[in-house]
């Protein structure tokens, strides 16, 4: 008989995506039997196969097809006309031969739902062990087994167990990683008289790149920052942790020192210190952009730094838009880096808006990007609301407009001025 293990490979999936030639495979075998509902039943209830088609042709005839539970050709179950020499073959000999990794089993089982077998399994001379049967139309099949088959069967078997584990060690893995980075996301908000301020993440994988951060800067201070961590998954999550560690260190640093006029220049010192460290830990193609806005709570003033990030949006309470552009090079890009610091001051009802890419570039079914416009739009529609409310629109407007599969992470931060 040859080489039967390779010739017998019919439960497995014949895809190999290493081969070079078109993907070839056996589709469909045609059974002749006499009534079509009555041949289905009795491979749907007896031998427990799967109802693949079952389907009116435009001639009127009905395309009915059945495959077992495993391997991936189909029987087409063919009820040919009377006076057809189709109708001559039905109840022959069909040269069918169903695998299994134990024939005693399963001749046992379908032999309890009323199968016919010719006689008990028994050992062929070339190594088998088989045993023939008919369905209701007397059409005769071989059921079969052999040694290799079944230990290859096993092999396989045993090797999905271990995929399976190593997957599910892979996600509890990741849910550790995600609860892990969760960690780094503000636990608390400094209370502030005069603004009113929220952010969230909503990460498009596990873990991502995208950080924000709510820091007390100590003397009714707040630091407000987002960035974007560049890659995706969890080389960009570890990146942001060295990024969210660099940032809290150099801000207990800077920050913790008794208060000065030089403690002006505090913004620019932290982040050439931030951008210092960041590049000496990571690699050449690494780099984050990033807003850093120190907010003053008793002078209501915003100094900021917007290190190659998107600009950020300051809507004020007469409904005029601001954009608050680039003033330096993104981080971890160059160690020799300069820093220039802008300032804002924040009247009652003026709402200050931080995002990441992942808000203006989620796309719907056509591929439009939701875009600045609209998200300008989108913030002039609900600007009047409190900052959580705000911040909650904002992605629902953006979940709207893209309900399917997230892309990227999306990140906001908000925060409106109260005044007295």
């Amino acid at each position: 008989m040859g080489s039967l293990p390779s010739t017998y490979r019919a439960h497995r999936c014949s895809f190999h995506p290493d081969r070079l030639d078109p993907y070839l495979r056996l589709s469909t075998v045609t059974v002749f039997v006499r009534d079509q509902e009555s041949s289905l039943r009795f491979y749907l209830d007896q031998l427990g196969f799967c109802l693949a088609f079952n389907v009116r042709l435009p001639s009127g005839d009905r395309w009915l097809a059945v495959a077992p539970p495993d391997g991936t050709a189909l029987l087409a179950l063919v009820a040919p006309k009377p006076d057809s020499e189709e109708y001559k073959l039905i109840g022959r000999s069909t040269q069918i031969d169903f695998l299994t990794e134990d024939v005693f089993a399963k001749f046992e089982e379908w032999r309890r739902r009323g199968v016919r077998f010719e006689h008990p399994p028994e050992m062929q001379s070339w190594g088998a062990t088989s045993t023939s049967f008919e369905d209701v139309d007397g059409n005769s099949f071989t059921l079969l087994c052999f040694d290799e088959m079944t230990w290859e069967v096993e092999a396989q078997r045993r090797a999905h167990v271990e995929r399976m584990e190593s997957e599910r060690r892979a996600a509890q893995e990741l849910e550790i990683a995600r609860q892990a980075q969760a960690r780094l996301f503000p636990q608390t908000q400094p209370a502030l008289t005069t603004l009113e301020y929220a952010g969230v993440c909503i990460q498009a994988r596990h873990v991502g790149g995208d950080y924000y951060d709510f820091l007390d800067l100590g003397r009714g201070r707040l630091g407000l920052m987002i960035a974007d961590v560049s890659g995706k998954g969890t080389a960009a999550a570890l990146l942001m942790a060295n990024l969210q560690a660099h940032v809290h260190n150099q801000c207990a640093t800077y920050w913790s020192r008794p208060f000065t006029p030089f403690a002006l220049g505090q913004p620019e010192r932290f982040l050439r210190s931030v951008n210092g460290l960041f590049y000496e830990n990571t690699s050449d193609d690494a780099y984050a952009t990033l807003f850093f806005g120190e907010y003053d709570d008793n002078a209501q003033l915003l100094r900021y730094a917007n290190c190659g990030h998107l600009s950020a949006l300051l809507l004020r309470s007469d409904n005029h838009l601001e954009r608050l552009d680039a003033t330096c090079p993104v981080l971890g890009l160059f160690n020799e880096w300069h820093c220039d610091v802008g300032e804002q001051r924040l009247l009652p009802g003026d709402t200050l808006v931080l995002y990441t890419d992942g808000v203006t570039e989620s796309f719907n079914g056509d591929g439009e990007e939701f875009g600045e416009q609209r998200f300008i739009e989108a913030l002039r529609r609900h600007h009047n609301l409190s900052s959580p409310a705000l911040l909650a629109s904002l992605v629902e407007d953006v979940r709207r407009f893209s309900p399917h599969e997230q892309h990227d992470d999306i990140t906001l931060v908000v925060a409106r001025c109260r005044g007295d």
